[in-house]
């Protein structure tokens, strides 16, 4: 089973697996994550409100590793669903991973750490400088190997 981030709603998420959720998800979600969220439930998502008790362990796993201050409401209770239910969290929150893995909860991740900006590589010649735009396995001018240039 998955218990579900709103990010899982957001990067729309698929899996054949059972899932579930806790309703103050839906209150971080708008438009078409909120539609998906919506059309889950009514196709038969669990929805889950975690015990006091387990949410205090997770506020208390939290504050050990330094990481509750940096968590919402909602992430806690997700955690603590996860614990709950020995559910795979999807998220892709750090200390939401952070404190899960105090907990033997594990993670499944949605879209990991991504480039910070799209490039397009050129490719220079070892031995005369000369760049092509694609990568051969030798200079064609000189015969010396290329190596990968950052285009900026």
């Amino acid at each position: 089973m998955y218990v579900l981030d709103a990010s899982a709603f957001i990067h729309d998420f698929h899996t054949d697996s059972q899932i579930a959720s806790i309703p103050m998800v839906r209150e971080e979600l708008e438009d078409e994550s909120a539609y998906r969220f919506d059309a889950l439930e009514g196709s038969g998502m669990h929805m889950h409100i975690p015990d006091a008790e387990t949410v205090e362990r997770i506020e208390r796993a939290a504050r050990e590793t330094g990481d509750f201050e940096e968590l919402s409401r909602t992430d806690i209770r997700l955690i603590a669903t996860a614990f709950e239910l020995d559910a795979e969290l999807v998220t892709d929150d750090y200390a939401m991973q952070n404190v899960a893995d105090k907990l033997n909860v594990t993670v499944e991740l949605i879209a990991r750490d991504g480039i910070d900006e799209q490039r397009t590589w050129t490719f220079q010649c070892q031995g005369c400088g000369r760049e092509f735009d694609d990568n051969h396995d030798r200079c064609p001018i000189c015969g010396s190997g290329l190596a990968r240039k950052n285009p900026k």
